[in-house]
């Protein structure tokens, strides 16, 4: 077969964006993503904690989860987190497990969902995020959050969009400057042309002016934002491509950019990487959630 993106054929192309072929680990991994989250959900809403199914929107997955820290007093910094899937699967209630980490420590938790594709088209699924993130800068105070120390973080899709959080305009949304502060975006996509030509468009059927209006490579301008970018040493290597000339072409513009290594990790658990204690990626989240950009 020809090639239909860089050097990879079609079948080429497809497994390195097959990450459960990759890892075949991943449905026990989600298992237990997902009993563990419970577990937390439980035991944080019993202690007062957790403000579940906060409606930013009419539909049922327009929802975020907020966790708390036990002790607040003057009001905490947060911690937003957009989970992925490919924009067409898995759920807020999946990442919960990385609560306590942040919680524990001072920081409030949030977990945005959205609807999936293909029931919407990525198009609204982006303006739901947005709309999300809206609502929490502006209704933060009343959950005892400062609302000028929130922190963006997403996985895989969820990377994605919060590189395309960063890169948002805001003023049509009536800020004055970007709502978050700064973004982790962790085994990112932020080109779009190898998903649409890959078996993933099945599902998410973009089309070519989606691809380059939803793609964060295409949309770079200067920001306030900084942004962290992290990738396992394990994953496939398209997702470390996408990575590092995403992390030339933000640099170029004159933008702020900080690269954490993820060694030994691949695409499923890098995520519990935000989570683990002692470990770089998450000192160095919770210090800029804490004390800022820098």
């Amino acid at each position: 077969m020809s090639a239909i993106w860089g050097d990879y054929d079609q079948a080429g192309l497809d497994a390195q964006y097959n990450l459960r072929a990759a890892v075949p680990a991943f449905p026990k991994i989600a298992i237990a993503w997902r009993d563990a989250s419970d577990r937390v959900i439980e035991r944080l809403q019993a202690a007062g904690q957790a403000r579940l199914g906060v409606a930013y929107g009419p539909g049922n997955r327009q929802r975020f989860d907020i966790f708390l820290p036990a002790q607040r007093g003057d009001p905490v910094p947060a911690l937003i987190f957009i989970h992925g899937g490919y924009w067409q699967a898995m759920t807020k209630e999946d990442f919960a497990y990385l609560a306590p980490a942040f919680v524990d420590r001072g920081v409030a938790f949030v977990t945005i969902d959205y609807d999936l594709c293909p029931t919407v088209r990525m198009t609204a699924l982006v303006a739901q995020v947005a709309t999300a993130i809206a609502t929490i800068a502006r209704q933060a105070a009343g959950w005892d959050i400062d609302p000028s120390r929130l922190v963006l973080s997403g996985h895989s899709a969820g990377g994605h969009l919060t590189a395309l959080m960063l890169l948002r305009d805001w003023a049509k949304d009536g800020f004055d400057r970007p709502p978050v502060r700064a973004g982790l975006a962790m085994s990112g996509l932020f080109e779009l042309e190898p998903i649409r030509l890959s078996y993933l468009n099945d599902v998410l059927r973009l089309d070519p002016a989606e691809v380059e209006d939803l793609s964060p490579r295409a949309r770079l301008r200067p920001v306030e934002p900084r942004l962290l970018l992290a990738v396992g040493a394990r994953e496939t290597d398209e997702f470390r491509r996408q990575q590092a000339d995403f992390a030339r072409a933000w640099k170029n513009v004159g933008n702020r950019l900080e690269i954490i290594d993820l060694p030994d990790r691949h695409h499923f658990d890098a995520v519990d990487a935000m989570g683990e204690r002692g470990y770089p990626l998450h000192e160095r989240l919770l210090d800029l959630v804490k004390n800022g950009a820098g």
